[in-house]
């Protein structure tokens, strides 16, 4: 049967409810979020490290993406958007648990304890809280890359979902108790950045550090870092875009201040590095591009563009400063950075989000809400509660999290492992003969040292 225009279609595929252009928009926003974990997120993790923990490093990413997958249509979706099955005083903690198909799942989206309308499919909106979950445990990937036992991952990832991305989503997002409270997370900065960031802390914890004389960053490719960064950053469209929830004038303000918040922290970083090493780098760059985006999120369709550029300027040094600074002396190693980035940056994002929403502006998606730089000094009070809550819970639930299973396998790769990366995990690598030759290198010297010891 050939179906050339809607006047064709059944009544039931294209009801009154649905906006057309709202459901194409949230369509394509899922795609290009999607595009940020795979493609765009393992080449750029993939890029930065060893050429021998490249395929390991894509491995995991990949692995969260379709794990978090199977975990939110059972029942991920239902426990961050449904219903609430926790309540106390009014409030509202967790959804009800029901995998997807017992849902209204070929109806309008209506989410949250009170029930949210939105004019577009209910699987639209799912597939779109998806591509947030599935990018959020693949950040904290960057920070354990070169020692991690898959297996670990396996285990930590799915079950990550469950226990903290799921309520804080449902607390930020769906209308849960600090939604209640007032406090509001436009994209992501609590929900993705500080629950990666904290949790990415507290993993690299527990993990350990990596081998001593390893620990310094060695990107083996950066111009596949520079590709998925690209992707990344286009992909951010999507990201803050379709936060507004369909074909909005409010779309357009997120993704226009999302883009300039980007570029001031890009060239505020650069401008840092500068000064303080003499020259500037592709990956102090895109650092600095990634905090502003980071520090964006949570309030990309709430603020005028003056305050996006005053954003990316103020968050690329505080970041900056984590980075070099704050992570030395907490002798962790976050090998890519991921605590300082997101961590902090959504950290400071979401304090500026109390400061700056403007009226003028959040008319278009929250109307009354207000910052404290425009009289009202409750909202900052409570985004600083939502990043303490959020920072602590993220970070005390993962290491909980990481110590139980440490206990049913090893968390770390052996020293053996480690010195073979990608073959000795999965059998495979990137790159064949170069490790075939290193692989020689290897034998050699443990020859060496066999002879030397006899």
């Amino acid at each position: 049967m050939a179906l050339g225009n809607l006047a064709t279609y059944p009544p039931a595929a294209v009801p009154q409810w649905l906006s057309l252009g709202s459901n194409s928009w949230m369509l394509t926003a899922t795609t290009l979020v999607m595009i940020q974990s795979v493609p765009a997120l393992a080449l750029f993790y993939a890029g930065m490290t060893r050429r021998r923990f490249s395929m390991n490093t894509v491995m995991m990413v990949l692995y969260s993406f379709a794990s978090t997958f199977l975990v939110w249509t059972i029942l991920g979706y239902s426990l961050s958007f449904y219903s609430s099955s926790i309540h106390v005083g009014g409030l509202n903690f967790l959804g009800l648990p029901l995998p997807v198909w017992n849902l209204p799942m070929f109806g309008e989206t209506v989410y949250g304890p009170t029930g949210t309308p939105l004019n577009i499919p209910f699987l639209t909106f799912v597939m779109f809280q998806f591509a947030f979950a599935a990018i959020t445990p693949g950040l904290i990937v960057g920070a354990i890359v070169e020692r991690t036992n898959f297996k670990a991952w396996m285990l930590f990832s799915p079950i990550w979902i469950v226990l903290v991305y799921a309520p804080v989503a449902y607390w930020l997002f769906a209308g849960g108790w600090l939604n209640q409270l007032g406090a509001v997370d436009y994209s992501g900065g609590y929900v993705i950045h500080m629950t990666a960031g904290y949790s990415a802390l507290a993993l690299a914890m527990a993990i350990g550090q990596r081998l001593p004389h390893e620990r310094k960053i060695e990107a083996h490719n950066l111009l596949l870092t520079a590709l998925g960064f690209g992707l990344d950053w286009m992909g951010w469209n999507g990201f803050n875009g379709g936060d507004a929830g369909g074909a909005t004038i409010d779309a357009a303000i997120a993704v226009f201040n999302t883009n300039l918040a980007a570029a001031a922290a890009a060239i505020t970083w650069i401008v840092i590095d500068m000064k303080a090493f003499g020259k500037s780098s592709f990956t102090g760059m895109a650092n600095g591009a990634f905090a502003g985006l980071v520090a964006i999120t949570p309030m990309a369709g709430m603020v005028n563009p003056s305050e996006a550029l005053v954003t990316g300027v103020i968050t690329a040094p505080l970041v900056w400063m984590g980075l070099y600074k704050l992570l030395p002396r907490l002798r962790v190693d976050d090998a890519l950075g991921v605590f300082p980035v997101h961590g902090i940056g959504g950290t400071v994002g979401g304090l500026l989000t109390g400061l700056m929403i403007d009226p003028a502006v959040s008319q278009y998606f929250l109307p009354g809400y207000r910052g404290a730089l425009f009289g009202n000094w409750h909202q900052f009070l409570v985004q600083g509660l939502a990043v303490l809550v959020v920072g602590a819970y993220s970070f005390i639930v993962s290491l909980g999290l990481a110590k139980l299973i440490g206990k049913i396998t090893p968390l770390r790769l052996t020293r053996d492992e480690i010195a073979q990366g990608d073959y000795a995990v999965h059998g495979e690598t990137a790159y064949p003969d170069v490790m075939a030759k290193e692989q020689i290198k290897l034998e050699k010297k443990s020859e060496r040292k066999i002879t030397e010891e006899k």
